[in-house]
């Protein structure tokens, strides 16, 4: 019985982990991000960390050098 259920548990925690790993981004101190949601602007990110939904959310960096 554990063996049975232990392949598929791993496949769902490695998708999760691959999903969260996916909407974090980082931007350094000399850029800044636009931030679309569904094609529409929705904020402009300076440095820092930044969340984004995968799949909605779209970031494009502009450097600002």
């Amino acid at each position: 019985m554990l063996g049975s259920l232990s392949l598929p548990l791993l496949v769902v925690v490695v998708l999760v982990v691959m999903f969260l790993a996916s909407a974090i981004k980082i931007l350094n101190e000399y850029e800044r991000a636009v931030l679309f949601r569904l094609g529409r602007i929705r904020d402009i990110k300076g440095p820092g960390l930044i969340i984004i939904i995968p799949g909605i959310d779209k970031i494009v960096r502009i450097d600002m050098r």
